[in-house]
C-alpha cells in the first residue's frame, strides 16, 4: 500500500481531501470556534496553515459534507444550513498605493458576488457600501445570515512598513473595509481573520469590540501547526525511523500559551528532502517585514 501524498504548497481543502493527501483534522477547532462565538482575530507566522484553515471554515459553512466524512466535525454538524460564504484573500502581489488597495478591494467584492450570484454594480458606490450591500444581499437571498472569511488581512500594510505614510494611508483603507463589520452584525452568522501581525483594535478594528483575538488562546494553541500526535500517527509511515529526539529539538519549539507545536512546512520539506535537517521554514517563511525594521532601525541583536 503506497503511503498519501504530501500536501506540500496546497492550502486548499478541497484538493487535500479529494487527492487523499495526508491532512491532520482541524475541525474540532473549526466547531468549537463556531459554537463559542462570531467573531475571532487570529495571528500566525507565514506559512503555518492560517490560509488552509480558512479554506477549510469556507467549505464547512457552504456545507460540502462529502469532504468531511471521517473527520471530527462530520456528525457534529447541521448540514441542512448552508451559509453564503465572502472571502477576502489579501494575499497576493504587493500594493502600493491606497488607489491600488481599493481597485484590488473592489475586485474582490465583485468576484465574491459573482460566485454568491448575486448581481451586484457598485461602481458608483463607495467601498463600505458595496462591502455592506454585498453581505445584506447575501443574507437576503439565501435566507441564511452571511459568513466573512479574510485572509491576510494585514498584509498590504505590512509590504509597505518600510514607508510609514504609505502604510498609514493603506491602513485607513483598510480600516474602511473592516468598519462594515461591526454595522453588518445583524446579517453575519461569522467573522474570522487571520493575518500575521496583531494591529490594535483601535488602529484598525474601529468599534468591533465582539472581535475575540484568539492567538494566544491555550484551548487554540494548536489550531495550525502540527502537534507530537499529529506526527506519530497522520505522518507515521512517512517518519519511520526518524530520530525523534533531533526532530523535536529542530522544529517543535513553536508554542502559543499551549501545547507546542511543529511548523507545518518544516516537516513536509524534511520528509521529501529524504529526512534532511535544514531550517526549511526559516529560509523561505521569515518574515521580511522584521528584517526591515531591524535594518532601518538598527536594532541590537
Amino acid at each position: 500500500m503506497s503511503r498519501q501524498p504530501l500536501p506540500i504548497g496546497i492550502q486548499t481543502f478541497r484538493e487535500i481531501r479529494e487527492g487523499n493527501y495526508c491532512y491532520v483534522d482541524k475541525t474540532a477547532d473549526a466547531q468549537a470556534l463556531a459554537q463559542q462565538g462570531k467573531a475571532y482575530f487570529l495571528s500566525r507566522p507565514r506559512r503555518f496553515g492560517k490560509s488552509l484553515f480558512v479554506d477549510t471554515l469556507k467549505e464547512l459553512f457552504e456545507g460540502n459534507e462529502a469532504l468531511f466524512r471521517g473527520l471530527h466535525i462530520h456528525d457534529q454538524w447541521d448540514w441542512s444550513q448552508r451559509h453564503p460564504v465572502i472571502l477576502l484573500d489579501f494575499a497576493a502581489g504587493v500594493l502600493q498605493s491606497r488607489a491600488e488597495l481599493d481597485r484590488r478591494i473592489r475586485q474582490l467584492l465583485k468576484d465574491n458576488a459573482l460566485r454568491l450570484g448575486i448581481d451586484s454594480d457598485g461602481q458608483d458606490t463607495d467601498i463600505p457600501g458595496c462591502f455592506a450591500d454585498l453581505i445584506r444581499q447575501a443574507h437576503g437571498q439565501s435566507g441564511q445570515r452571511a459568513v466573512v472569511l479574510i485572509d491576510e488581512y494585514d498584509k498590504p500594510i505590512l509590504d509597505n512598513i518600510e514607508h510609514p505614510e504609505r502604510a498609514a494611508e493603506l491602513r485607513e483603507g483598510l480600516k474602511n473595509l473592516y468598519s462594515v463589520l461591526k454595522a453588518e452584525d445583524a446579517h453575519l452568522r461569522f467573522v474570522f481573520l487571520t493575518g500575521v501581525s496583531k494591529f490594535s483594535r483601535v488602529s484598525l478594528f474601529s468599534g468591533l469590540n465582539q472581535l475575540r483575538d484568539i492567538t494566544l488562546s491555550a484551548p487554540f494553541a494548536t489550531i495550525c501547526g502540527y502537534t507530537q500526535q499529529d506526527l506519530e500517527t497522520t505522518f507515521a509511515e512517512h517518519l519511520a525511523g526518524v530520530d525523534w529526539d533531533e526532530l523535536r529539538r529542530w522544529y517543535n519549539g513553536y508554542g502559543f500559551l499551549g501545547e507546542p507545536v511543529y511548523n507545518p512546512y518544516d516537516i513536509l520539506l524534511f520528509i521529501s528532502d529524504g529526512h534532511s535537517f535544514r531550517n526549511y521554514w526559516f529560509e523561505t517563511g521569515s518574515p521580511s517585514f522584521l528584517i526591515k525594521l531591524f535594518q532601518q532601525r538598527r536594532y541590537f541583536l
